[in-house]
């Protein structure tokens, strides 16, 4: 009963997803809709504190690709600033008074590589929504090397908190989602969206936020309570680890930022649309070598001949 209340929930959140996409379309074409469907929605790789978002709007902001220029140069369509600048607040004052001083204490006691072995732990464990997703895109030879960096990773590098993978292989890590697969698929991002604790989303990102968490086992081997109690445990620890080793990623962005809520949203959107442009691309650039495969020539003694 509850496996299937469970999957009722998904479902729904797909649904409501997907309906956004017909009203899109409509957006297109009148002045004041939402972001354009190539800037919006972001999932920060790090866990969800305004901390990282507000250290990235102190810092260059990423090129845009071709086509959203234009785009970028103006405001933000934001009809959910009554809802988001309050909670913009709430998350700078948590950040200042809650988790910066424990962050601070943690750090003290925690020596700086151990605390980048647990950030290293946490990436591992987040292996399947990164396989499920990169499938999902049709992204097969990424999905691929995930999997091999997970076997990598969780045997030779102790469950994780070391990378062999990486610095042995030269298997990179990259961060995926099923907001990035919703937009792959031309679903829009929606409004700007700020959520308490997690910082700066869509509403599209908000929901496969979800999505990627029910992709996790947990929640479907243990009781809900249980498994809501576990991620919110986990955030909590990863979200201190991560704080603690970026203490002084605010030192000069009230300094040289007016509107610090604007920089906040202007770098999400963009740095979320540099990531779905170059998830395109990819897929172009398969597209077009499996379109050129059959033509491709084979060498045969003394001739050529072309493969049909």
């Amino acid at each position: 009963m509850a496996v299937a209340r469970r999957a009722w929930i998904v479902a729904v959140l797909l649904a409501l997803v997907a309906a956004a996409a017909p009203a899109r379309a409509a957006q297109r074409s009148t002045p004041g809709g939402w972001a354009p469907a190539d800037a919006a929605g972001a999932h920060p790789p790090a866990p969800a504190v305004l901390a990282a978002s507000a250290a990235a709007a102190g810092a260059d902001e990423p090129p845009l690709p071709p086509g959203l220029e234009a785009d970028a140069q103006g405001m933000h369509p934001d009809p959910l600033a009554p809802f988001n600048e309050p909670l913009f607040v709430f998350n700078r004052w948590l950040d200042d008074w809650v988790l910066r001083p424990v962050a601070k204490g943690y750090g003290w006691v925690t020596p700086e590589p151990v605390r980048h072995a647990v950030t290293r732990f946490f990436e591992n464990v987040d292996v399947i929504h990164r396989v499920v997703n990169n499938l999902l895109q049709l992204r097969f030879e990424r999905a691929g090397v995930e999997t091999a960096r997970f076997g990598i990773n969780t045997t030779i590098g102790v469950a994780g908190f070391f990378d062999p993978a990486q610095s042995w292989l030269d298997l990179e890590p990259a961060p995926n989602d099923f907001g990035l697969t919703c937009r792959i698929y031309g679903i829009p991002g929606g409004p700007y969206l700020m959520l308490p604790f997690f910082g700066p989303s869509t509403v599209t990102d908000a929901a496969g936020r979800v999505v990627d968490w029910f992709m996790n086992p947990v929640p479907w081997l243990v009781p809900f309570y249980v498994s809501v109690a576990v991620s919110t445990s986990r955030n909590a620890f990863e979200a201190v680890n991560y704080r603690s080793l970026h203490l002084d990623q605010f030192a000069e962005v009230d300094r040289y930022v007016v509107d610090l809520y604007g920089a906040v949203q202007d770098f999400y959107l963009q740095s979320r649309a540099q990531k779905v442009a170059e998830l395109r691309e990819g897929a172009r650039e398969r597209e077009e070598a499996q379109r050129e495969a059959p033509r491709q020539r084979v060498q045969k003694p003394g001739r050529w001949r072309r493969v049909r």
